[in-house]
C-alpha cells in the first residue's frame, strides 16, 4: 500500500504541474489588468503603477513569471492578492473549510439518500416505486441548483420563515446556540447540492445493481440458501459500488462547479464565492490560486477512489 501510494503521489506531480502551467498561462493570456483601477484613479501617478508593475513582474515574460509563482510557491508563498490586501493562502484557509464542510456534507446526504433508494428500486425493477423513484430522480437533475435554491428561499425562508437565507458568518451567539445557528443556516446550501447530487446517483446505483443482480455468483448464492437481504447487501451492493465510487470521484469537478452557483446564492463565505470576486477584481494570484486547490482536491479524491477499489474487491491489488 506505501508503494502503491508513494507511485500515485509521484505520477500526481508532473499533472498537477501541467494543469498549473495551463492555468497560468490562460489567466496571463486573458484581457485586464489587475492594476486596472489604478489607471483611473487619479490620485495615484503613473510611476507609482509602474512600480506596482514591476515589484509583482506582471510586465515579464509568462515562463519567467510561471517559474517564479512554481518556486514561491514551493516554498509556502502563494502570493498576494491584489484586491484584498493579504495573502491569498490566508484568504483559502479562511474560505476552505466552510466549502468543505457544505460540500462534504452535502455528499454524505447525498448517498444516504440514493443508497438505500437505487438498491430497492433495482431489487423491485418497473415496480410502484422504481417508478417514482426514476420520476423523483429525472426532475431532481433535470432542475439547475440555482432554480431550486431560489425555491428554498422562497418556501422555507420567505413563506415559513424556517431558516435563514443569508450565510452569516458574524454569528453573535456563543456555545450550542452558535453551533445550532450555523446548521440552520448550512441547511439549505447543502440540500440543494445534496438532493441534486442523489438524483444522478440514484439512477447509477439502481442500474450498476441491475448489472451485479443478474450476475451467476448471486443466482449461486441464493441457490445455497441464503438470506435475500445478505445476498444483496454482501454480493450485490458491494459489488456495485465499484462504479459507484468512480463517478463519484469523476464528479467532484462539477461538485465543487455547482459549489460555486450554490454558495452565490446563498453568500456563503466559501472558496467558490472566493473565486467569483477574484474573476470580478481581476484578482489573477487568487484565481490561480483557487484554481490550483480545486485541481489538486480532483487528484486527492481519485486517489481516494482508488484505495476503496481494494476495499471493495479484494481481487484488486495495490502493486
Amino acid at each position: 500500500m506505501g508503494n502503491y501510494l508513494l507511485r500515485r503521489l509521484l505520477i500526481a506531480i508532473p499533472s498537477l504541474l501541467g494543469i498549473s502551467l495551463v492555468l497560468f498561462t490562460v489567466l496571463a493570456l486573458a484581457p485586464g489588468d489587475p492594476f486596472g483601477e489604478l489607471a483611473t484613479n487619479p490620485n495615484v501617478p503613473p510611476e507609482v503603477r509602474e512600480a506596482l508593475r514591476v515589484k509583482f513582474g506582471l510586465d515579464d515574460p509568462i515562463m519567467v513569471r510561471y517559474l517564479r509563482w512554481l518556486l514561491a510557491m514551493a516554498q509556502g508563498d502563494w502570493g498576494f492578492s491584489f484586491a484584498s490586501r493579504i495573502n491569498v493562502d490566508t484568504l483559502i484557509l479562511q474560505r476552505l473549510p466552510t466549502t468543505l464542510f457544505v460540500v462534504g456534507t452535502s455528499q454524505i446526504l447525498a448517498l444516504m439518500i440514493a443508497l438505500p433508494i437505487g438498491v430497492i428500486a433495482a431489487t423491485r425493477p418497473y415496480s410502484i416505486f422504481d417508478q417514482i423513484a426514476n420520476t423523483f430522480a429525472f426532475i431532481g437533475f433535470s432542475l439547475p441548483t440555482f432554480f431550486t435554491g431560489l425555491l428554498f428561499i422562497l418556501v422555507f425562508s420567505v413563506r415559513l420563515d424556517w431558516l435563514p437565507f443569508v450565510y452569516r458568518s458574524d454569528i453573535a451567539a456563543t456555545g450550542w446556540q452558535w453551533y445550532w445557528e450555523h446548521i440552520r443556516q448550512a441547511i439549505m446550501p447543502i440540500a440543494v447540492l445534496g438532493l441534486f447530487q442523489a438524483a444522478s446517483y440514484t439512477r447509477y446505483i439502481r442500474s450498476a445493481v441491475l448489472d451485479v443482480i443478474r450476475l451467476d455468483y448471486v443466482t449461486t448464492a441464493r441457490a445455497k440458501g441464503l438470506d435475500e437481504r445478505i445476498v444483496v447487501v454482501k454480493h450485490v451492493v458491494r459489488n456495485a459500488m465499484i462504479p459507484v465510487v468512480t463517478l463519484v470521484a469523476l464528479q467532484m469537478p462539477a461538485i465543487f462547479g455547482g459549489a460555486i452557483v450554490t454558495e452565490q446564492i446563498f453568500r456563503v463565505p466559501g472558496i467558490g464565492s472566493l473565486l467569483i470576486d477574484a474573476i470580478l477584481a481581476n484578482d489573477t494570484p487568487v484565481i490561480m490560486a483557487v484554481t490550483f486547490v480545486f485541481s489538486c482536491l480532483v487528484v486527492f479524491f481519485n486517489l481516494v477512489a482508488d484505495i476503496l477499489y481494494g476495499w471493495l474487491d479484494p481481487r484488486i491489488s495495490f502493486r
